[in-house]
């Protein structure tokens, strides 16, 4: 996926109050941009770090750039945490991400409670299957994690996976993986161990855990290929 043509690099001044990040540009210009991630972005706020910034064409918006990733030790890291639905979106399409029966519809945004909605529903050959995405951008000893803060709403989301479950209904959640240097994946246990072990327990009720890594670069960013899961974790599941 293309990023958007108006784009520019800059360095990191700061990240702050969520949503927003000071931008300095090569000129000396000075950018308040919105910052599309709610998580802690542990790992790739270093003031100083190189970034690629997007200018959004709606003349309604109060902050016109995005912020899109920040370079950390030489690896670009995709920030922006609403690329990652539109990635595996596209992933699936091109039969990249292809461990679903054959597709023959994409329907997102779900509602499955009150106060819930899930990512995606598949209708596939197979039968019906529910997907929420989740965007990993922590990496630590080699090892893609998530989350890199507290997630009530993360936790919530698994229970909800599983309880749609049924003989002919699948449910995964798929950790999209916005870097390149992570060897595997594994839930960040000393970050959020409830929904480690929350994981863990629907994982064994049959929603199936997935982690795709994304290429990402200042002009593209795509899914190329799965990420084994850690076998630290595959350890812990089979200790249950």
């Amino acid at each position: 996926m293309l990023l958007p043509l108006i784009r520019q690099t800059g360095t990191l001044i700061k990240r702050y109050k969520r949503f927003l990040a000071d931008i300095a540009l090569a000129d000396g210009t000075e950018l308040t941009v919105h910052c599309p991630n709610s998580g802690a972005m542990r790992g790739c706020s270093a003031p100083g770090s190189p970034v690629v910034i997007s200018k959004s064409d709606n003349p309604k918006r109060k902050y016109a750039w995005t912020l899109e990733m920040v370079q950390e030790n030489g690896v670009w890291i995709g920030v922006n945490t609403g690329m990652a639905n539109k990635l595996v979106h596209e992933a699936l399409q091109n039969r990249i991400i292809d461990v679903f029966d054959p597709i023959i519809s994409i329907q997102p945004e779900i509602k499955v409670s009150d106060k819930s909605r899930l990512d995606f529903l598949l209708q596939t050959q197979g039968g019906p299957v529910f997907v929420e995405v989740k965007n990993c951008s922590l990496v630590e000893e080699g090892k893609a994690m998530f989350p890199d803060a507290v997630t009530t709403r993360g936790t919530r989301h698994l229970h909800e996976l599983a309880q749609l479950l049924d003989q002919r209904t699948r449910a995964a959640v798929l950790f999209c993986v916005q870097r390149s240097d992570g060897r595997c994946f594994a839930p960040a246990r000393h970050i959020d161990p409830l929904h480690a072990e929350t994981l863990v327990e629907v994982q064994q009720q049959g929603v199936e855990v997935l982690a795709y890594r994304a290429k990402v670069s200042p002009e593209e960013v795509r899914i190329t290929s799965p990420l084994e899961i850690c076998p630290i974790y595959q350890q812990e599941l089979q200790k249950q």
